[in-house]
């Protein structure tokens, strides 16, 4: 089964003279219940196809979400069945961490409607799985780079989506916190729910079930983390600057000198 599928997608940044082809024509499915991450070098277009699929960024060609053109859903709906982290996302710093985390309940909610027993326990269980609630009722503004962006994930996974993608979520979390992502991002998948992320750090995305390797706005090869073609397409983008490995089961990039 699949949770999403791009056909033919092409998108551009900017405004007028300025404005910018980035996506050229690409077509791709994301498994359902499995973690999929996607990598390539720096202007790839990594960052711009995760917005496609999430639907916050204008393009042309089709998304499906869960066998849905994605423009045909409500944005209730959507809200509801996908939750997005993008990078450097913001909230208002005198909110306190409870109440951010309560924002992603806002697509299960009546409007102006209290949050009920079940947005409560959704909100303590995303703060507890990132390790924020001891912060519950301190401001966001009062929080360091790392400990604010455990809050944001936590307000992705309060909305309990079927599909929850992720634009560099490891950005100002130490190694230690990297793995306890690692660890939500597994129980997750284990639960059912299908995970994408974009990440540079190419060892922790190839802990993933699937890779997708872009280069210059296309895929470059899209493919399950332990096979060796997905390896050399990793190779081959990054300019033979880097060498894969395997470490016990587990997979490793490490730098290669030229």
């Amino acid at each position: 089964m699949t949770a999403l599928t791009a056909y033919d997608i092409h998108a551009s940044l900017g405004m007028g003279a300025g404005k910018t082809s980035v996506l050229h024509g690409i077509t791709l499915s994301i498994a359902a219940g499995e973690w999929t991450s996607i990598v390539g070098p720096n202007g790839a277009g990594k960052s711009t196809l995760l917005k496609c699929l999430a639907g916050v960024l204008p393009h042309s060609g089709t998304v499906t979400l869960l066998d849905k053109p994605m423009q045909s859903l409500p944005n209730r709906e959507r809200a509801r069945q996908l939750a997005w982290l993008g990078q450097n996302e913001t909230s208002a710093d005198d909110l306190t961490v409870w109440d951010v985390a309560m924002l992603g309940r806002l697509p299960h909610q009546a409007w102006l409607a209290p949050p009920s027993l079940a947005d409560k326990a959704a909100v303590e269980e995303a703060l507890r799985s990132t390790q924020a609630w001891e912060w519950r009722d301190r401001a966001l503004g009062q929080l360091s780079g790392g400990e604010r962006q455990r809050v944001l994930l936590a307000r992705a996974l309060a909305v309990q989506a079927q599909v929850l993608l992720m634009d560099e979520p490891l950005a100002n979390l130490d190694p230690p916190h990297q793995a306890d992502w690692l660890s939500v991002v597994r129980a997750l998948v284990q639960q059912g729910t299908t995970v994408v992320s974009v990440l540079h750090e190419i060892s922790m995305a190839l802990q993933a079930e699937n890779l997708v390797v872009m280069d210059k706005g296309r895929v470059i090869n899209q493919g399950r983390c332990a096979d060796a073609s997905t390896h050399q397409a990793l190779v081959d983008v990054f300019d033979g600057r880097m060498a894969i490995h395997a470490i016990g089961d587990q997979w490793v990039a490490l730098p290669v000198e030229k």
